[in-house]
């Protein structure tokens, strides 16, 4: 589902050039759930930047289910994150003015489904997480929990081929970062996506299938 071959990133910073990854080669299948631990500055965030094709790389190549996405245009891009990649953000990153339900279905919007098979999917993932009651309510009415448990549905419902999730307990207290770990972890057995998880958080590991140390901007599996 995801390769990447001899992936740099470069940045420049006045006169200093930051080498932020160095040469990473990584690859992942269908129903892995990796984790990648590392400290603030080690190169997980811009790891995921690349492999979500937000960033682009200094050189090497990414490659999701087969594409390599180094020549495509930004609008081809914006089309394979719609269709093949599911983002889970820290800070859930949910439309404030939209539901529940409504923050899940918008991904299907953009992709033009038609209402009957976007309400099918929406309340599938919505029971799934465990928080259908709550569909018709607005982030700023749930729990932080419950605002990440809309935010994995919402990466779910395209049927991407990977979800990339950055930091998904940073923002929870412990037994929530728990409870929220452990739907990430049954739905990657019963969707069979790979899950790519970046995290500091060490309990985090526990719920990982294989473990990636990041330092100084090189991979270490343990």
């Amino acid at each position: 589902m995801l390769v990447t071959e001899n992936l740099v990133k470069d940045y420049h910073v006045g006169q200093e050039t930051v080498h932020a990854l160095q040469n990473v080669n990584f690859e992942t299948t269908a129903g892995d759930f990796t984790v990648i631990n590392g400290p603030s500055g080690s190169g997980k965030s811009t790891f995921l930047n690349l492999i979500a094709c937000i960033d682009r790389p200094t050189s090497g190549e990414v490659y999701i289910d087969g594409e390599a996405t180094s020549q495509l245009t930004e609008s081809q891009l914006a089309e394979l994150r719609k269709r093949k990649i599911g983002l889970v953000f820290q800070t859930f990153n949910l439309i404030p003015v939209l539901s529940a339900y409504e923050n899940v279905e918008y991904p299907l919007l953009l992709l033009g489904l038609k209402r009957s098979e976007r309400k099918e999917r929406v309340m599938k993932l919505l029971e799934q997480v465990d928080i259908q009651n709550l569909a018709k309510r607005r982030p700023d009415e749930i729990s932080g929990g419950q605002r990440q448990r809309v935010a994995i549905a919402r990466a779910l419902v395209t049927e991407p081929k990977i979800v990339l999730a950055d930091e998904p307990t940073a923002n929870l207290d412990s037994e929530t970062g728990k409870k929220v770990m452990s739907i990430m972890r049954r739905l990657n057995e019963e969707h069979k996506v790979a899950f790519l998880v970046v995290t500091h958080d060490p309990v985090v590991t526990n719920y990982a299938k294989r473990t990636i140390n990041i330092r100084d901007g090189q991979l270490l599996e343990d």
